[in-house]
């Protein structure tokens, strides 16, 4: 006589107690929402980091102007001293070697006409420069923004699937939601 039968154990009880009490399909769509998070995650790390690059790169840039404006700025006050001694010269010397300085306070004058503009110009490029870094500083900030808002969507997944909370599940896809709507704005620039 070799009657089977099954002696089930308390823990067995338990487990199939709780998977009766889990939603069906949480675990698989909380798996799959965290996966295209960690994927969005990943994105959007690469653009924060590339736009963090960027705005270097133009605050870079905005300093080499401004250094060559420095430089322009120092030429045309050297331009602007060598006038002055030739005016000088004109009241110091005898009427026949004024047109010498005369025309020597002239052209530094027109001189210093061109390495006004040319500094006034690298100023103008150097502001742009500035501009552009803040505005990709601003979008950095953005992605970052979106990061943490992913990552904290990532471990309120976590929690959820260690507790099978329906609401935290549902939370979960509210913070996704927001996680998306950062990460437009950081696209967009906003």
């Amino acid at each position: 006589m070799s009657e089977e039968f099954e002696v089930r154990g308390a823990h067995e009880d338990r487990m199939d107690e709780a998977a009766e009490r889990e939603p069906r399909g949480m675990a698989g769509q909380l798996a799959v929402m965290t996966a295209i998070l960690a994927t969005v995650g990943a994105t959007f790390s690469y653009m924060g980091g590339a736009t963090q690059a960027d705005a270097g790169l133009f605050k870079n840039d905005a300093a080499i102007k401004k250094t060559e404006a420095s430089n322009q700025w120092n030429f045309y006050q050297a331009k602007s001293n060598r006038q002055n001694l030739s005016e000088l010269g004109m009241q110091l010397v005898d009427d026949a070697r004024k047109p010498l300085f005369e025309g020597e306070a002239k052209r530094y004058a027109a001189e210093k006409e061109e390495i006004k503009l040319a500094a006034e110009k690298l100023e103008r490029q150097s502001a742009e420069f500035d501009k552009m870094s803040e505005a990709k500083l601003h979008q950095h900030h953005r992605w970052a923004q979106a990061k943490t808002a992913l990552q904290i969507a990532i471990a309120m997944a976590a929690i959820a699937l260690l507790t099978k909370r329906r609401w935290l599940e549902t939370a979960v896809f509210a913070m996704s939601g927001v996680v998306l709507v950062l990460g437009a704005l950081a696209y967009f620039r906003v």
